[in-house]
């Protein structure tokens, strides 16, 4: 198996720029994830979230995990658990507003160095848009304004420990799905791994690396490119020894942006295929997908196309 995309930013400054760009295409037509080191976020600003967040997870919330596996009687279990995740999660929305102000059990300290990282987030998820831009030959700012609806993307991140897990062969870390949105960005533990994602029909582990950004594309980047680049099955193997840290995330069109293949690309391709993906809005997708997350995509798609042909055909919708 050929090696997991490594992909080094700092090298888009200098004379390996086409390379770069290069491996980034590969990796997002042929893998749908790469990881990224020299990306711009400083070493001890990662340092300092990796702290805090698992602080935080040591203070409040082992405890509670704990007494939830106990009151399941998860320690025990004899046949595979398919409808639950061995995960201790909480989620911070940042835009279009921002709810970290509200969540709770959060320190003064974690929620000032957790607004900073979403915000360097943030602004490297928007570059990351235009380099796919550019290698698609769309123009700068295509996915970020299709993405933007109007009140502007939703960017949020899912804080998530794994708890060292009993039997890890029957329950998984995480189920296997792929993500709904536009593009993640994850800041994983470099010591406890876990991260795999399926690809030509085996699983792959995602090298755990320090002060990495692993980046992988959702459902949205798979519609807008019309199928050039996928979103892939992934999935979060527990481990019988030490807790994993993960923290993904997720920039995410707008929930009234409406999603559909960039016509450019489209247009490039032979005359004779027509557009395989749907036109949506993207919070009906969502609406679906809450349901069928653990499931392949490929459904999703074809909902959202009868959904399509509903909408055109409604005499009501068109007048």
């Amino acid at each position: 198996m050929e090696n997991f995309p490594i992909i080094n930013l700092e090298k888009l400054n200098g004379s390996e720029k086409a390379a770069t760009m290069e491996m980034i295409k590969d990796a997002c037509e042929n893998w749908g994830f790469f990881e990224l080191v020299n990306h711009g976020i400083p070493h001890e600003v990662m340092d300092t979230v990796e702290k805090l967040t698992k602080g935080h997870y040591k203070k409040c919330m082992e405890q509670r995990f704990k007494e939830l596996v106990a009151s399941k009687g998860l320690e025990g279990v004899q046949a595979e658990v398919t409808d639950m995740d061995w995960e201790s999660t909480f989620f911070l929305r940042h835009l279009p507003v921002s709810n970290i102000s509200e969540v709770p059990d959060l320190d003064d300290q974690y929620r000032e160095v957790m607004k900073d990282f979403a915000k360097r987030l943030e602004n490297l998820a928007e570059e990351l848009l235009d380099l796919l831009c550019e290698n698609l030959g769309l123009e700068k700012g295509y996915l970020k304004n299709v993405f933007y609806g109007s009140k502007g993307p939703n960017f949020g991140t899912k804080v998530s420990n794994y708890p060292p897990c009993p039997k890890p062969d029957l329950i998984k870390g995480l189920r296997a799905h792929t993500d709904a949105g536009g593009i993640i960005l994850l800041f994983q533990d470099d010591k406890v791994s876990g991260l795999q994602l399926l690809k030509d029909g085996q699983w792959i582990d995602v090298p755990p690396m320090r002060h990495s950004i692993v980046v992988n594309l959702g459902d949205q980047l798979e519609v807008i490119t019309n199928g050039k680049y996928k979103s892939v099955m992934h999935r979060v193997i527990a481990q019988k020894d030490g807790t994993r840290m993960s923290l993904a995330s997720f920039y995410n069109p707008g929930s009234d942006a409406v999603i559909y293949p960039a016509p450019a690309l489209v247009e490039k391709e032979a005359a004779e295929s027509k557009q395989v993906y749907p036109k949506f809005v993207f919070d009906d997708y969502m609406k679906l997908y809450a349901g069928l997350k653990f499931q392949a995509k490929e459904p999703r798609f074809e909902a959202m196309k009868s959904i399509e042909s509903d909408v055109k055909m409604d005499p009501i919708a068109t007048a």
